[in-house]
């Protein structure tokens, strides 16, 4: 009998000596936060290089919110693309159309569908253009006191305007004026995507008959007036972004044809005080875009950029872990291992490599 015994308990040695632990199947890796964005907000100054601004007496606002944002320091506007027009255009497109000037929509408007909020309305995503200086009541065509249409790129699409119609009812539902920002945020009523132009004293592109001769000093002080009603707002908060960009750099000999902009990213989601010197364009904004609303395809230059996601914490895809001591309902089962990788398939996926300029 304890024969008998002795042989089975050798027996069962051996066979748990053979069995090896189960390896956990890998965690895939985290998803960038910005897929967790609910509500964007974008504010597009004008024609000053990042070094016009960073660090800068003239613009204390915009240099106060870098500890609570992430910024980039090699943004920039696509190369030696001039004036404002063919920038804004690139935003909602990646291209210009091949356009290099500031003509009104009735000579510059474009037939194509292939841009940012028609692929957002296509996808039930809800957008408004907040245009400081606009009445609200007619879709804006033209230039009017403060208002740029330049600076307006939605107006300059046909499938927005019915063919640049002033009384098209589209045009006028998405494109209000800024003043309705406020009310919209109290109400809840603001739209998932927001653009917003300042008017051409508050944006920082003039300074004649502006309220100083400092047009960086104007603008910072819009921003310091407007940018907190954002930030204290519920849309912000429950996981909002807001983005400062500007449309274009200014050529100078001692920075080059095409000097950084500034790129400044602000949400719950954002890596606090956090800068980066990947190589940026409005390509890799509008792409920033189309991945947070999960609209395709992307667009013109888009599929070519580096998103900004560097700018944002990772999000793990699974639930925080218990703590110690609390047992689950179910038991856990081992998962097997992964198979080793074979064929072409082996070498993995290419990382996408920043912009080349």
């Amino acid at each position: 009998m304890r024969r008998h015994q002795f042989v089975l308990s050798v027996l069962m040695f051996v066979l748990l000596a053979g069995v090896q632990p189960v390896a956990a199947a890998p965690r895939p890796r985290a998803a960038p936060s910005m897929s967790a964005v609910q509500t964007v907000f974008i504010i597009l100054m004008e024609n000053h290089n990042w070094a016009d601004i960073h660090g800068s007496a003239s613009a204390p606002y915009l240099n106060s919110l870098l500890p609570i944002a992430a910024h980039a320091e090699n943004y920039h506007n696509p190369p030696n693309l001039h004036p404002s027009l063919p920038n804004y255009l690139w935003l909602e497109a990646g291209t210009n159309f091949g356009i290099t000037d500031d003509n009104p929509p009735s000579l510059d408007h474009q037939s194509t569908t292939q841009h940012l909020t028609t692929l957002l309305g296509a996808a039930s995503v809800s957008w408004k253009a907040y245009e400081e200086n606009i009445s609200g009541n007619v879709c804006p065509l033209t230039d009017s006191y403060l208002y740029g249409v330049r600076h307006d790129p939605f107006v300059y699409f046909n499938d927005v305007t019915n063919t640049n119609s002033s009384a098209s009812a589209n045009c006028i539902a998405h494109i209000r004026p800024y003043t309705e920002l406020a009310t919209d945020l109290i109400n809840h009523t603001v739209a998932r995507y927001n653009f917003i132009t300042p008017n051409v004293c508050d944006d920082m592109h003039d300074s004649a008959g502006c309220t100083t001769p400092d047009s960086i000093k104007n603008g910072d002080t819009w921003l310091s007036q407007q940018v907190p009603q954002i930030l204290n707002s519920a849309a912000y908060q429950n996981n909002g972004a807001l983005f400062i960009t500007w449309d274009e750099s200014e050529p100078s000999a001692l920075l080059g044809a095409n000097p950084p902009v500034g790129m400044i990213a602000l949400s719950p989601l954002v890596k606090r005080g956090y800068t980066n010197s990947l190589a940026y364009t409005h390509s890799s904004t509008l792409r920033t875009f189309e991945e947070i609303f999960a609209v395709t395809p992307l667009l013109g230059d888009a599929a070519n950029a580096t998103d900004l996601s560097d700018l944002f914490f990772p999000v793990s895809p699974f639930p925080p872990r218990k703590p110690s001591g609390l047992i689950d309902p179910a038991p856990i089962l081992p998962v097997p291992p992964p198979r080793p990788p074979s064929g072409p398939s082996a070498v993995g996926t290419p990382i996408p490599q920043p912009l080349r300029r």
